[in-house]
């Protein structure tokens, strides 16, 4: 697959500081590379609120768990590369 032909999707909450540091090297690479995200509210769903609510932010690619705290930004590229 094409890097463009992915999706990242960040899920977060409302004042989450780590969540603006992962929004930041999202936007970033997937700029970069012209890959399409997204970001979910993790209090707007409760299924997302028990998977991963220890966890957040969570990015997905794909609707895969990729990352979660903090969001690599080399470990990110490389697997939109692969």
């Amino acid at each position: 697959m094409a890097p463009r032909d992915h999706t990242i999707t960040l899920l977060g909450k409302p004042g989450c500081h780590l969540c603006d540091d992962a929004r930041t090297v999202i936007r970033r690479v997937a700029d970069d590379l012209g890959v399409s995200w997204e970001e979910r509210d993790i209090t707007a769903s409760e299924k997302d609120q028990e998977a991963y609510w220890e966890m957040i932010p969570v990015t997905l690619i794909d609707g895969v768990q990729h990352d979660f705290w903090r969001v690599d930004e080399a470990r990110l590229r490389s697997a939109l590369t692969a």
